[in-house]
């Protein structure tokens, strides 16, 4: 096993890669979460929610302070996997295939490296929030205090369609 291999799977560095990634998702999710539910009122309804200060102000005062977090548990989950996969995975790579160029500034950046790790990033990084961002969406548009957490929808649309609505 080549230096590259080990210092790619170093359980210390992936580990804090991935405890980065999670401690800056958790802090993400809940102070832009209250900016997204209103933004899905308002994409999913707009005849009833035509501004963001009427939007608000409904959602608080039909529904509550809380109501603002409506989906936030399956975006953190979501976040969370998204981020600690993308950091995870983009490091790794960075580790194993090493810029020659940083090393030796006669050489000229391979341009290519960094567009490849970005994809391979993102495709396993939307892999894995896909299903979150399903049940939050459909867990914010339910207006009023039905009842219907994240939870219930989740369990709702398993019933259905299975593993496949999480992908739908």
């Amino acid at each position: 096993m080549s230096d590259n291999e080990v210092g790619a799977l170093n359980s210390r560095d992936v580990t804090r890669d991935i405890f980065s990634a999670s401690i800056g998702s958790v802090a993400c999710c809940y102070t832009g979460q209250p900016f997204d539910t209103v933004k899905v009122r308002m994409q999913t309804s707009p005849a009833a929610f035509p501004t963001v200060l009427f939007t608000s102000k409904s959602i608080v005062s039909n529904e509550g302070i809380p109501s603002l977090w409506k989906g936030a548990v399956p975006t953190a989950l979501g976040m969370v996997a998204e981020n600690a996969m993308a950091f995870g995975v983009n490091e790794a790579l960075k580790r194993t295939f090493p810029d020659e160029a940083k090393s030796d500034p006669t050489k000229r950046p391979d341009l290519m490296r960094p567009f490849l790790m970005g994809a391979i990033t993102g495709c396993c990084s939307a892999t894995v929030l896909l299903p979150s961002e399903v049940v939050k969406a459909k867990t914010q548009v339910v207006v009023g205090n039905t009842g219907a957490s994240s939870a219930d929808i989740y369990k709702k649309m398993m019933k259905r369609q299975g593993i496949r609505s999480l992908f739908i």
